[in-house]
């Protein structure tokens, strides 16, 4: 009679599935890369049959690993809506989130700790990402749910909560920078949504600029911001107390809607109580 299956060894080769790195999974479940791979040849040995195919760029399923894939996901799905219908202590399991920095450094705190008194047995692991990369993210997988960014949201019914893009500076106006004709910007990478929202809002207005600085880190974004050396953008619940906001002669900046977003239409009832949370909380805040 064979072992019962171990329910790490088949969450572990889950997210390899998905991700089609075990360097990935090592960072997702906060072990080494060697301890993954002896994981996955744990299970291998205990079903008999190899599941991936290993190669220097990562690894892919075999014939074997894409029909057992299917049941790995079945068998924890079972076994999250049992732990959490049968539990006195409520949910179990753990969920990956993303989010942009931005919201993270803004929202995450009360977020975690209102969700962590409710339910101290659910693990999150978070991962910091722009918009752009938490969406392929998602549709690989390798995040169970995350909040992202949306242009001109109007009256979208899937917006969690619409927030401000502002121009950022370590003095109160335009005026009394030694800028000359042309405005240093700080900003984000190109292929983000306030990058490109600063960008359009400048030219529209007929004023010159420089992207003087480009970086994903918030944190770059407000060391720039506060030397004085150029003006940011950053959505307006994320700018520091030390820091103002700037209006004209600099244009308005487009509105963002924030929503949530899932990697599979299957959603753990962690997930799904995160999610929940997030709804009711995150438009107070």
């Amino acid at each position: 009679m064979q072992a019962p299956l171990d329910l790490k060894l088949l969450s572990t080769f889950v997210r390899a599935a998905h991700s089609g790195t075990l360097s990935a999974v090592a960072v997702q479940v906060g072990r080494t890369q060697s301890a993954v791979t002896m994981q996955i040849q744990r299970l291998e040995e205990a079903l008999g049959q190899s599941l991936f195919h290993r190669s220097g760029s990562g690894v892919r399923l075999t014939g074997s690993g894409e029909r057992f894939l299917a049941y790995a996901e079945r068998i924890l799905k079972i076994h999250d809506e049992a732990i959490s219908a049968f539990s006195d202590k409520g949910l179990h399991g753990s969920i990956i989130f993303g989010s942009p920095e931005d919201y993270l450094s803004a929202f995450f705190p009360a977020l975690l700790k209102g969700f962590g008194t409710m339910y101290p047995d659910v693990e999150i692991k978070v991962v910091s990402a722009p918009t752009v990369e938490l969406r392929t993210l998602i549709n690989a997988r390798q995040v169970d749910l995350a909040l992202v960014s949306t242009p001109n949201p109007g009256d979208a019914p899937d917006v969690v909560r619409r927030e401000s893009l502002v121009w950022v500076g370590s003095r109160p106006t335009l005026e009394l920078y030694d800028f000359g004709g042309t405005v240093p910007l700080a900003l984000a990478a190109s292929n983000a949504i306030d990058h490109k929202g600063a960008c359009e809002a400048m030219t529209r207005a007929g004023l010159r600029y420089k992207i003087a600085y480009a970086s994903n880190s918030l944190a770059g974004l407000i060391a720039v911001a506060r030397s004085g050396l150029a003006i940011s953008v950053m959505a307006e619940g994320a700018v520091p107390p030390d820091l103002h906001i700037l209006g004209a002669p600099l244009p308005p900046l487009p509105g963002l809607g924030i929503v949530i977003v899932f990697a599979d239409a299957e959603r753990s009832p962690a997930a799904i109580a995160f999610a929940d949370h997030i709804r009711k909380v995150l438009p107070s805040l």
